[in-house]
């Protein structure tokens, strides 16, 4: 299998001003097409270090790809590093890279300078593929032992553009790479250490099937399981993965939310969608969170209704209808509170799921109910669940927490009454 290193150039990176996100979108094209990305690295503006670093990673890698440092300005020294590291002799102009110079700038209304002209002056062994996008051309260099190293620029929409690009020439070059397939389950409603632990024996099976997993958390969506392989033909990774997803879905059951790699909204709407189904939401300690989350879906209009912020105790009872004697025998954080919360808003809007929040998002909090603490409500047509939950993070993070734990409730109801 052919192996990648990734390496992003410039002290702009290292010093924290830009994040790279260039590396994530490059390592994952070269996943898809069967190029195991084996390092990624940041580098200085630092000519020897450029030059050191990438000669190192020719001898690891089969393909090298550089982002940054190939604009106009002086701090700009990726183009001589890679001219020393090439043996090139000198410069070349590249002609077609100069009229998509003098079109740019002339589009802009900008003047063109020499500066500006430079950049279509590569190193004499530099193979040239113009970037339509910006000034700076895409540069492919050969190196001993067949090995390929690639530079295109930093800017983002720039080395997005350029990826296409490069993957053809790679595919050129390289007309024998493999093929990894990778399938993702999204699981929510367990503990990375716990998921861990129920699935030992069947991921301790996955190697004699040549598949790699791989733990992927975070708070909003849950853990992405990862299954990867390299090994057989395109059809038998298929088969091979697919019979280790079935028997997986028999150890978690309902833990898992989606066979792709997904978010717990998405999942909602995709549900409601095909089911006819509409949900509004009655939030307290989330503070229009979970409305939110379910409006970033395009086409969400299509089954969700609306929502009730009900901070105030005067709106909960006012607005949806949740009693003052509720409130007073139970408390505001309470299982009662929650149930009402979602009835409520489900009369009020008409929809057939509703889903409410009532806690403690921080700071503050009692022995009955401290800080983290929530109370979610679903309800339909079936009737009124209600669950608690408790995190222990900052207030943020605390409702970024109840609104999904929220959204997974509310699936798993729609999933049971479907």
């Amino acid at each position: 299998m052919l192996k990648a290193s990734i390496c992003t150039i410039g002290d702009e990176i290292l010093i924290g001003q830009i994040v790279d996100t260039n590396s994530a979108h490059i390592a994952a094209a070269l996943e898809e097409n069967g190029i195991a990305v084996r390092r990624m690295l940041s580098l200085s503006d630092n000519h020897d270090d450029i030059v050191g670093t990438l000669r190192g990673e020719l001898e690891l890698s089969d393909i090298v790809i550089t982002t940054g440092g190939l604009g106009p300005t002086k701090d700009d020294i990726t183009k001589p590093a890679l001219s020393a590291l090439s043996g090139s002799t000198g410069y070349k102009r590249d002609e077609r890279q100069l009229a998509i110079v003098h079109r740019i700038l002339r589009s802009r209304g900008l003047d063109i300078l020499p500066v500006n002209l430079a950049q279509a002056d590569v190193p004499d062994k530099a193979e040239v593929i113009p970037n339509e996008l910006g000034t700076a051309p895409l540069m492919a260099f050969s190196f001993s032992g067949g090995k390929r190293l690639y530079a295109m620029p930093g800017v983002p929409h720039e080395a997005l553009g350029a990826i296409p690009l490069i993957l053809e020439d790679i595919r050129r070059h390289f007309p024998a790479a493999g093929h990894i397939l990778h399938r993702s389950l999204m699981v929510y409603g367990i503990a990375e250490s716990a998921l861990s632990e129920k699935i030992a024996p069947w991921e301790d099976a996955l190697a004699a099937d040549h598949i790699h997993l791989a733990y992927l958390p975070n708070t909003l969506t849950g853990i992405r399981l990862r299954l990867s392989t390299s090994t057989g033909t395109q059809q038998e990774q298929e088969e091979r993965i697919g019979r280790q997803i079935a028997s997986l879905k028999e150890i978690l059951g309902d833990l898992i939310y989606s066979e792709q790699d997904d978010c717990l909204e998405a999942t909602v709407g995709r549900l409601l969608k095909a089911a006819g189904k509409t949900v509004s939401a009655a939030e307290s300690c989330t503070g229009g969170e979970i409305a939110h989350l379910l409006t970033t879906i395009p086409g969400s209009s299509a089954y969700f209704l609306g929502s009730v912020t009900s901070y105030a105790i005067s709106v909960k009872e006012q607005v949806l209808g949740v009693k003052a004697g509720t409130i007073a025998a139970h408390g505001v954080v309470s299982a009662e509170v929650a149930a009402e919360m979602a009835e409520g808003v489900r009369r009020l809007t008409g929809s057939d799921y509703a889903v409410s929040t009532t806690g403690l998002a921080g700071p503050g909090g009692d022995d009955a109910n401290p800080e983290g603490t929530v109370w979610i409500g679903v309800s339909s047509a079936r009737g009124t669940v209600t669950v608690k939950k408790q995190y222990r993070n900052d207030r943020k993070r605390n409702i970024e927490r109840f609104a999904a734990a929220a959204l997974n409730e509310l699936r798993k109801e729609i999933e049971r009454s479907l």
